[in-house]
C-alpha cells in the first residue's frame, strides 16, 4: 500500500507563515537581530517542515517532495524578500555589498530546509 502524497504546498506556506513569525518575535520583542537570527529561525523553521512532514507521513520525503517544499518555500520567501527589499530601497539606497548580505539572509531559509529535509534521521512513530 502506498502513503499518499502530501499536499506539498501546505508545508511551504506554514514554513512561511511560522518563519514570519519568528522573525517578528524575535527581532521585535527579544531584539536579537542579525546573520544569528536569520540562522536560529531557519534553522528551527527547517526543523519544523521536516519533523511535521516525518510526523504526518512516517517517513522522510522523496527526493521530489523535497525539490517540491523547498522550491515553493523558497520562491514565497523570495517574493516577500523582494519586496522587503524594495521598501528598503526607497528609504535608502545599499550598495553591492549589502545587497550580497541580503541575498544571504535569504539564502540561509531555503538551503536549511534542503539540508534538513535530506536529512535521514527523522523518523516519527
Amino acid at each position: 500500500m502506498s502513503i499518499p502524497s502530501p499536499r506539498l504546498g501546505h508545508y511551504a506556506l506554514g514554513g512561511i507563515l511560522v518563519s514570519i513569525l519568528l522573525n517578528l518575535l524575535l527581532r521585535t520583542f527579544v531584539k536579537v537581530g542579525g546573520l544569528f537570527a536569520t540562522l536560529l529561525i531557519a534553522g528551527l523553521v527547517a526543523a519544523g517542515l521536516a519533523l511535521v512532514f516525518a510526523w504526518r507521513t512516517h517517513r522522510a520525503p522523496w527526493p521530489e517532495e523535497r525539490r517540491g517544499i523547498v522550491l515553493r518555500y523558497g520562491l514565497g520567501l523570495g517574493v516577500l524578500y523582494l519586496g522587503l527589499l524594495g521598501m528598503m530601497e526607497q528609504q535608502y539606497e545599499h550598495g553591492p555589498v549589502g545587497l550580497l548580505l541580503f541575498g544571504l539572509h535569504y539564502a540561509c531559509y531555503p538551503a536549511l530546509a534542503w539540508v534538513t529535509l535530506g536529512w535521514k534521521g527523522f523518523k516519527v512513530q
